[in-house]
């Protein structure tokens, strides 16, 4: 479920307006709104063009009401962290949890330092 760097603060965006309420109808102006109130200009057709994108992705689902179309994401912010980390792991450590950690602490370590 690898997501590009757009695609994330979308997802993000979902999660903030959700919060606690997961039926809330979120609209593609919603997401241009939010992003813009947080200094991320984006224009509403290249929003619009990747939450399509994450729609065929099955990580959003599309719906009509009335003349509106929203959107609700399908995954939430854990299992979409948990998915990223399994796939980071298999791409870099052959799938091993316990090389990825060691990895880590040491990187982190000498990154932070810098």
């Amino acid at each position: 479920m690898a997501c590009g760097f757009l695609e994330m603060e979308i997802l993000n965006t979902f999660w903030a307006l959700t919060g606690e309420d997961d039926d809330r109808d979120i609209s593609i102006q919603d997401v241009v709104d939010y992003l813009s109130s947080n200094g991320v200009e984006r224009a509403y057709t290249t929003i619009k063009t990747v939450m399509d994108r994450l729609v065929s992705k099955s990580i959003l689902v599309r719906y009509k009401s009335g003349k509106k179309f929203f959107y609700k994401v399908t995954v939430d912010k854990r299992e979409m962290a948990l998915d990223t980390l399994k796939e980071f792991c298999n791409n870099f450590f052959d799938g091993s949890i316990s090389d990825m950690v060691r990895f880590i602490e040491r990187e982190s370590v000498e990154y932070l330092v810098k």
